[in-house]
């Protein structure tokens, strides 16, 4: 069962969220993430299991949009003076914050979901940043490449290695960058 969408916006339901969400962290920081069960987060949330059930339809889904909303971003990108700068401090940032135990804990639970919708959420986080950077670098008149360019280019490579065990060290991700806008420039 997939997370339902167009819930109403405040009341009940945006109450019963925030609750479960602060239940699930606050589970997840006290004991292993395999002790964690639907029962305990209700109680703690003060909800019953049902109404878990109902809404998320399993502790995976449950876990997943804990961590998109963990992962949305909670500010603008930093302004280094230059969309490479920029784009720079951006990945090094997005590269440490993903390869943390934190970090990867997030990735497995948003991609162990079964419906993909938190998923795209997650991409479309990174995507709204990049946007940033590039609409900012454009104001300077400075060149900055398709957004979806620097998600293929920098981005993927970066998420690729945290997935399968490579831990993208800072030069690395500096190097993904100057590839990038060397052949925009």
């Amino acid at each position: 069962m997939a997370l339902k969408e167009n819930l109403r916006p405040g009341g009940r339901s945006a109450r019963v969220q925030a609750s479960v969400h602060k239940a699930v962290r606050e589970l997840l920081a006290e004991m292993n993430r395999a002790e964690v069960t639907i029962p305990l987060i209700a109680a703690r949330a003060g909800v019953t299991p049902s109404t878990i059930y109902r809404r998320w339809g399993d502790l995976q889904e449950l876990l997943a949009d804990v961590a998109v909303e963990r992962l949305r971003p909670d500010m603008q990108p930093v302004d280094a003076g230059s969309g490479r700068a920029d784009l720079e401090a951006w990945a090094e940032q997005y590269a440490e914050e993903m390869t943390s135990g934190p970090g990867r804990e997030m990735i497995r639970d948003v991609l162990a979901a079964q419906a993909g919708a938190n998923a795209c959420k997650c991409a479309e986080y990174t995507r709204q940043q990049i946007v940033v950077i590039a609409d900012r670098a454009k104001a300077r008149g400075e060149a900055f490449p398709d957004v979806d360019r620097v998600m293929d280019e920098v981005v993927a490579p970066i998420m690729y290695r945290i997935l399968f065990g490579d831990v993208p060290d800072a030069a690395r991700v500096r190097s993904l960058v100057a590839r990038l806008m060397t052949t925009t420039d």
